[in-house]
């Protein structure tokens, strides 16, 4: 296999009979949460990168929808992150993330929507225009909120340790300094939301995290490359 993406003309890679695969793709952050719940259960799977500009037409038969993360093993197909991340969890119960308690498991979700309503949705919008301070004053409102959160519920989102809701809303909290830099109202700093700002430190810790992540430099060139339309944003740090 190759950590290179693959394109529309490509052919199927072949898949082995009790094989786990993951179709990803190495700078997406919907995918960094299946690896990383990957990686916390020490799950062994191979990965295909899939090019999201140019998708193979095989990728769009396991997903119509043509968006990453999928999984496939012995014909069984899973795709949406938060799906799959949760289905992985009760198939290899090993390292349990989701917490036993129904309430705590209810609150985590709120939390979720909340994230994905709020958050993600302003983090590219903030990526693609620094000028909107309407977005700018709803990021720092939801970044207020994940601070304000971890300083009722302790080190992670989890509590003493970490769960799935800390796995779900990594991937862009890693990507924040990108936002940092286009940030137009207040600044994103320590010393304004220090529970978020630990929180992330000892997330930085985790093996899973170290295993999974890419530097800020990384992540820059990357949103530069998309914004731009360039072909080999796929592929960026890959050598020939």
């Amino acid at each position: 296999m190759t950590a290179k993406a693959y394109v529309k003309g490509s052919t199927f890679p072949p898949l082995a009979a009790g094989t786990l695969r993951l179709y990803s793709m190495r700078l997406c952050p919907f995918a960094q949460r299946v690896r990383l719940v990957l990686a916390h259960k020490q799950i062994g799977y191979e990965t295909i990168n899939i090019n999201l500009k140019e998708k193979p037409e095989w990728f769009l038969e396991r997903n119509p929808k043509g968006a990453v993360p999928v999984l496939e093993k012995d014909g069984k197909i899973i795709y949406e992150s938060v799906i799959v991340c949760e289905y992985l969890d009760d198939i290899y119960p090993q390292n349990r993330l989701t917490p036993p308690d129904p309430y705590r498991k209810a609150r985590d979700a709120i939390l979720l929507d909340y994230y994905g309503n709020k958050y993600i949705p302003n983090h590219y919008k903030l990526l693609r225009d620094q000028k909107d301070e309407e977005v700018n004053d709803t990021f720092k409102k939801a970044v207020q909120k994940l601070d304000d959160e971890l300083k009722t519920r302790g080190k992670f989102f989890g509590g003493s340790q970490v769960a799935m809701i800390d796995f779900l809303i990594w991937p862009w909290i890693e990507r924040l300094p990108v936002v940092a830099a286009a940030f137009r109202v207040g600044n994103l700093s320590e010393s304004n939301f220090p529970h978020l700002y630990a929180w992330r430190e000892s997330m930085m810790s985790l093996s899973a995290v170290k295993d999974t992540a890419f530097d800020h430099k990384t992540h820059q060139q990357f949103y530069k490359k998309i914004q731009e339309g360039s072909a080999d944003a796929y592929d960026i740090g890959l050598e020939e």
